[in-house]
């Protein structure tokens, strides 16, 4: 079987819902991954929008900000630019980079950092930085919203980090 080329930090086997929003100057300014999420926030006047995600949903980007496939295009810079992010929701079956590889503890506790253990079937969370992970970091950080149990998808196939860095999962936004 040919191996998928791989220059976009989502990869689509089937498809939810799309929809564009503007996103916060914040995100705008940090750029974001594609596959990463967003959530809500309370609106600015009359436009509603999103920003990165600290645990909570609202979509996930279907492309980064600053993707590999974007350079020398006319995408080049347009979404922090013209401050929107292109969101999916719904059911999907996608392979994402957007994953969180280390334990959170090894991440902020200054030590050497440890990969997180993925496996089939793994039910999944979203980070506080807005990535999947399989740890409930609500809890792990003693943020007062835990436990995390928003679990948005499960893992279809497990990421492979020498070789190519993709984790295949089923999102359900």
């Amino acid at each position: 079987m040919p191996e998928i080329f791989r220059t976009r930090d989502v990869i689509v086997f089937v498809k939810g819902a799309t929809f564009t929003v503007p996103v916060t100057p914040r995100a705008a300014s940090l750029g974001w991954q594609g596959g990463q999420f967003f959530q809500w926030v309370p609106a600015s006047g009359d436009q509603m929008l999103v920003d990165l995600s600290d645990g909570f949903y609202g979509g996930f980007a279907l492309f980064g900000s600053d993707e590999i496939s974007d350079k020398f295009t006319s995408m080049t810079g347009n979404q922090p630019a013209y401050k929107y992010v292109t969101l999916g929701a719904g059911g999907w079956l996608i392979a994402t980079t957007a994953f969180e590889k280390y334990t959170y503890v090894s991440r902020t506790g200054g030590g050497p950092l440890v990969p997180i253990d993925y496996h089939a079937s793994d039910r999944l969370v979203i980070s506080l930085r807005g990535l999947l992970t399989r740890e409930d970091e609500f809890t792990l950080s003693g943020d007062p919203r835990a436990p995390n149990s928003y679990f948005i998808s499960f893992l279809a196939q497990c990421p492979v980090l020498e070789r190519n860095n993709y984790m295949t999962v089923q999102v359900s936004v």
